[in-house]
């Protein structure tokens, strides 16, 4: 916990109960059903929700944004940034039943009510988002043709809508299409942590 409110001081008491309830939650859930790697459950802070909170450092998002998160597993980053952002709605899918189930489980037992995990493939996703989000699921190229008919055309944000997404490693063939308008940020400008270099946040406005 103390690695989040080093780096998001300004949480409420409620803010806080929620990401510290996390680790229990996800420790419980990680031994019925796997959501994150049993070796990195202890790094579940760090590697999970900082990492999902680094979009809050390419953008905060103004109350009453919508967000999908794509490809979301057991919640990242859609749980945290929703804990984060309360005054925004936040749609969680995934093609992995299981996994939803862990996400609605926790959203559920922090009474988290802006937040709301759907077993659904992203094909499917019929929905418009002021931003699509989204942690190294798939190649850029092939993760925009599928969510780019999710973006709103209403404007709520000193960033245009778009997608946002982590990655590690080198990315420049990924970004090569995007080059013109793509905004890449190294995590580890924001985060000291030696985990994070080498991983970025990419936003592409669409």
């Amino acid at each position: 916990m103390d690695i989040i409110l080093k780096y998001f001081p300004h949480l409420s008491v409620g803010q806080q109960q929620q990401f510290a309830a996390l680790d229990a939650l996800y420790r419980d859930w990680n031994a019925k059903i796997n959501v994150i790697s049993r070796k990195d459950i202890d790094n579940l802070y760090e590697h999970h929700v900082l990492h999902s909170l680094a979009i809050a450092k390419m953008i905060q998002f103004t109350p009453g944004t919508s967000i999908l998160d794509f490809g979301t597993g057991g919640g990242f980053p859609g749980i945290p940034l929703a804990i984060l952002f309360p005054e925004c709605q936040f749609k969680l899918i995934d093609g992995t039943g299981k996994k939803i189930r862990v996400a609605q489980e926790v959203c559920n037992a922090i009474g988290l009510k802006n937040c709301h995990p759907e077993h659904l493939r992203g094909e499917d996703e019929k929905g418009k988002y002021d931003f699509v989000v989204s942690r190294a699921v798939m190649p850029l190229p092939d993760l925009m043709k599928i969510v780019r008919k999710n973006i709103s055309k209403e404007q709520h944000n000193a960033l245009p809508n778009g997608v946002i997404c982590l990655k590690g490693g080198d990315l420049q063939a990924e970004t090569n299409p995007f080059r013109r308008i793509v905004d890449t940020e190294e995590l580890s400008s924001w985060f000291s942590e030696e985990w994070f270099k080498e991983k970025h946040c990419i936003y592409v406005p669409v």
